[in-house]
C-alpha cells in the first residue's frame, strides 16, 4: 500500500482512495485542497458530503462497477466543476474504490460563453427585425397611401437594416479573426503609412462630426510584421470609437490623436516594440468598466451605443487581432479628461535598438 500511496501523492490531479471499511485511506494534496480538509481516516460520507458522489461510491463498493458523476467545488475565487470517475480495484488489502477528479471548469465556462453569445446575438438581431416587421405591416396597411409616412418609415427601416448588416459583418469578422489567431502574421507593414491611409479614409466621418484628426508619428517608416487589413481594422475601429464616444455632455471636444512611437524595448513583450495610441479628450470611462470593454457585446451605455451604430463587438475584434499579432492592448482613462487605447506591437528592427 505504501507504493500506491507514494504514487497517488505524486499525481497532479485530485485522487482519493476509499477502503472496504468505507473510510478514506489516501488523499493527495490536490484532493485535500479541493475538499478543504485532511480527510484521511474519516468515513467518506463525512468528507465528501455531496449526495451524487456519495451514492456513486456506495454503489461501487457493492458491485465494483465504474461510475462517473459531477462534483462542485470552489477554489476560493470562483465555483469549479469536476467530473469524478469512481472505480474499484483489488489490492492486497482488499477492494479499494478510487476517485479521480478532472477539472471541467474551462469546458463549463466555454459552454456558458457560447450560451451567452447566442443569447446576445439573438437579442441584437431581434430588436431591428421586430422594428422592420412592424414598419412593413404599417406600410402595407394604414400608411399604404401616406407618402410622408412612407418616406419616414423607409428611412427608419434603412437604419435598422444597416444595424443588422453591421452586426453580421462584425460577427463574420470576429469568426475570421478567431480562426487565424494562432497564425502569426508575416507581412512587413509600415505603420506610419497605414495610419495616414486610415485617417484619410475616416476624415469625411470626422468632418461630419466636427472632429479633427491628428497624426503624431515618426517621419521615417516604422515596420512591424502584420496583416495589413487587420491592422487597418484595429486603427479604424479605435479612431471611429473615439469619434463616436469622445465627447463631453454630447459635445465633441474637437480632436482625436493617433500617436506612434519609435521602436524601444517593451518589458511586456520582452523585446523591442512600438506603441500605437488613439487618444480622445472626452468624458472618460469609469475604472470599473475598463476590464470588461473588450468582452463581446459589453456596452457602457447601451442606448447611446445603439444610437451611434455600435454593435458591441468592435473592441472584442480589436483584442483578438492584437493577440494574433503577439501584442498587448491597454486602456487608460480618467473621468472628465479622456481615454487612451494603447496597442503595443513587436517591432521589426532595421537598425540599432533605441
Amino acid at each position: 500500500m505504501s507504493d500506491i500511496r507514494t504514487l497517488i501523492m505524486a499525481l497532479p490531479h485530485p485522487f482519493i482512495l476509499i477502503d472496504e471499511t468505507e473510510r478514506i485511506s489516501v488523499t493527495n494534496a490536490p484532493a485535500k485542497h479541493l475538499i478543504g480538509m485532511n480527510c484521511d481516516g474519516l468515513p467518506y460520507i463525512t468528507a465528501l458530503r455531496q449526495p451524487a458522489l456519495i451514492e456513486a461510491v456506495e454503489a461501487t463498493l457493492k458491485d465494483a462497477s465504474l461510475r462517473i458523476v459531477r462534483y462542485l467545488g470552489n477554489d476560493g475565487a470562483r465555483d469549479t466543476t469536476w467530473t469524478v470517475t469512481v472505480t474499484a480495484v483489488t489490492l492486497r488489502d482488499g477492494v479499494t474504490v478510487v476517485l479521480s477528479f478532472q477539472d471541467m471548469s474551462v469546458v463549463e465556462d466555454a459552454n456558458d460563453m457560447r450560451r451567452d453569445f447566442v443569447a446576445n446575438v439573438s437579442h441584437e438581431l431581434r430588436t431591428p427585425l421586430t422594428s422592420l416587421l412592424g414598419f412593413i405591416e404599417t406600410l402595407r396597411g394604414s400608411a399604404s397611401n401616406d407618402r410622408a409616412a412612407q418616406t419616414r418609415f423607409l428611412g427608419i427601416m434603412k437604419q435598422e437594416a444597416a444595424r443588422m448588416h453591421s452586426l453580421v459583418e462584425d460577427l463574420m469578422s470576429l469568426n475570421r479573426v478567431e480562426g487565424q489567431e494562432r497564425i502569426k502574421p508575416t507581412m512587413r507593414t509600415d505603420l506610419c503609412a497605414l495610419i495616414n491611409d486610415v485617417l484619410v479614409a475616416i476624415k469625411p466621418r470626422a468632418d461630419d462630426a466636427g472632429v479633427g484628426l491628428i497624426s503624431d508619428h515618426p517621419m521615417d517608416a516604422v515596420y512591424v510584421l502584420a496583416d495589413r487589413e487587420q491592422m487597418w481594422q484595429v486603427i479604424a475601429n479605435l479612431v471611429e470609437n473615439a469619434i463616436k464616444y469622445g465627447s463631453k455632455n454630447g459635445v465633441h471636444t474637437g480632436k482625436v490623436t493617433v500617436q506612434l512611437s519609435l521602436p524601444t524595448y517593451e518589458p511586456v513583450l520582452l523585446q523591442s516594440g512600438v506603441r500605437l495610441s488613439v487618444i480622445d479628450q472626452g468624458e472618460g470611462i469609469a475604472a470599473h468598466h475598463l476590464a470588461r470593454l473588450t468582452q463581446r457585446f459589453y456596452r457602457i451605455d447601451t442606448h447611446r451605443s445603439r444610437e451611434v451604430g455600435g454593435t458591441g463587438l468592435g473592441l472584442a475584434i480589436v483584442k483578438h487581432i492584437i493577440n494574433r499579432h503577439r501584442g498587448r492592448l491597454h486602456i487608460f482613462s480618467v473621468v472628465g479628461q479622456g481615454t487612451e487605447f494603447r496597442v503595443i506591437l513587436p517591432a521589426l528592427m532595421d537598425g540599432p535598438l533605441i
